[in-house]
């Protein structure tokens, strides 16, 4: 059978690649390879070669690839999926993941019931408590609701519920099956990082795709564990909360842009209540930029990162 693709976006940390394969290499789904794409430039791509094992515990073969550039989390996904286009499937997930044994199992068997086109599982940060089950995005306010955030692990969702209610997958575990691709297409590299998910399944939805929840794929997420975006908020850098502030405006104006007119005082409202409110002043900069530049529906890698 031909294997599911698991595909990692790497910027120049092999030891998290190395414990996110560790992880994987326990599966007990065991058709399927992986592709990672190392963003980080020929030294970065050189120290990541150099840390892999050969092949997975089970033999499953392992392709790193230079990237040649940052090209960004959406250029590295789509350089992975480019790299196996007659996949069975592609697993996107974060190298700052741990998977549990069952999770690509059961993302493969809940794809595999042919009612929906790409599937989340039950992202958890350590410690057990729920990261979220899916999102829902709410266009008015330019911003994304992890559904069942803060529950406990030992709580089982209500499934059904949740496949209603969510709208995107969590871009740290998303299993997308062919007809998704193919009909979708992939991801916006114009992002850069972040919200790139988020906008990929709003339009898969609009062409009639379905997302799934499988809730035994149990992933613990070490969130932010590349971008330092899980810092405290006045310890955030600037990368997360500009990119964070610009690409949600770049998701309203992709997919309703009728709802700008909103979105921008509401996002503009929501920035100040998590940052000037609590003192964070050089956050608050950083947002106030990345709002901006949203509003003027400016993309790709910031210019200050070149």
């Amino acid at each position: 059978m031909t294997p599911i693709a698991v595909c990692i976006v790497s910027f120049r940390d092999p030891e998290q690649i190395v414990t996110c394969l560790d992880a994987l290499g326990q599966s007990d789904f065991a058709e399927f390879e992986v592709v990672i794409c190392e963003n980080g430039g020929e030294a970065a791509f050189d120290a990541l070669v150099a840390a892999l094992p050969p092949t997975m515990p089970g033999g499953q073969p392992i392709t790193p690839i230079n990237a040649g550039a940052n090209l960004g989390y959406a250029g590295g996904v789509n350089v992975c999926m480019r790299a196996r286009p007659d996949a069975r499937g592609w697993w996107v997930l974060n190298p700052d993941t741990m998977v549990e044994r069952a999770a690509l199992g059961a993302l493969v068997r809940r794809l595999d019931r042919g009612d929906c086109h790409a599937v989340g599982g039950t992202l958890y940060h350590p410690g057990g408590m729920v990261q979220g089950y899916g999102g829902q995005w709410r266009p008015a306010l330019a911003r994304a609701v992890s559904i069942g955030y803060g529950s406990s692990i030992d709580t089982p969702p209500d499934v059904a519920g949740v496949e209603r209610s969510m709208n995107y997958l969590l871009g740290a575990s998303m299993l997308i099956g062919r007809d998704f691709l193919a009909t979708t297409g992939p991801m916006r590299e114009d992002y850069f990082l972040y919200a790139e998910e988020v906008e990929w399944c709003l339009r898969g939805l609009s062409r009639g795709m379905r997302l799934g929840l499988a809730p035994d794929a149990r992933i613990c997420h070490g969130q932010g564990g590349t971008t330092g975006s899980a810092n405290a908020v006045r310890d955030r850098p600037r990368l997360p909360v500009y990119m964070d502030e610009r690409n949600k405006l770049l998701v309203v104006r992709d997919t309703t842009p009728a709802w700008l007119p909103i979105a921008i005082p509401a996002s503009f409202i929501m920035a100040l209540l998590r940052f000037a409110r609590r003192g964070a002043w050089r956050q608050w900069g950083h947002a106030m930029a990345g709002w901006r530049d949203g509003i003027l529906g400016k993309r790709g890698m910031p210019p200050w990162l070149r």
